[in-house]
C-alpha cells in the first residue's frame, strides 16, 4: 500500500508488545512480485479520528478525562455509527465501494466472497465442510 506499517502508531504498539509483527522484513510475502506496484493509497484523518484527537491532544485535552474516562464514554462509539453509517458511507462510502467494484481487484475481491462450489455438488451446495 506504500506504507511502512512501523511508521503507523497502533502498528508499532501493537508490535512491540507482541500482538503481531509490523515489521516487513520479517514478514513472508508470497505470491507475485509487487515491487514496483504502488496503488498510490493516500490517507486522511474523519471527523471521528479528528475529534478523538483534539480531546486527547488537543486543545480540548482537559475534557478528555469527563469525555472517554466516565459513563459519558458510550458517546464515542454512538458518534461513530452515526458518523459512518448516516453521514459517510451514504455521502462518500457507496460511491467508493461502487467505483472498486467496478475495478479488476473489486472483481477479484467479488470472486473470493461467493462460495466455491465442490466438483459435483448440486444447486445450494458448496465444498464447505460445515
Amino acid at each position: 500500500m506504500g506504507f511502512d506499517p512501523m511508521e503507523i502508531p497502533y502498528l508499532a504498539m501493537c508490535h512491540e508488545r507482541e500482538l503481531g509483527c509490523a515489521d516487513v522484513s520479517r514478514i513472508d510475502i508470497v505470491g507475485d512480485e509487487l515491487r514496483e506496484f504502488n496503488p498510490s493509497f493516500t490517507t486522511r484523518r474523519s471527523l471521528v479520528i479528528w475529534g478523538d484527537q483534539m480531546l486527547r491532544r488537543g486543545p480540548l485535552r482537559f475534557l478528555e478525562k469527563a469525555a472517554l474516562h466516565s459513563p459519558l464514554m458510550a458517546w464515542a462509539p454512538f458518534a461513530s455509527n452515526v458518523y459512518h453509517d448516516f453521514m459517510w458511507y451514504p455521502t462518500i462510502g457507496r460511491r467508493r465501494i461502487r467505483e472498486f467494484e467496478q475495478t479488476p481487484w473489486g472483481q477479484m475481491f467479488d470472486r473470493y466472497r461467493r462460495p466455491v462450489r465442490a466438483p459435483g455438488a448440486q444447486d445450494g451446495e458448496t465444498g464447505d465442510a460445515g
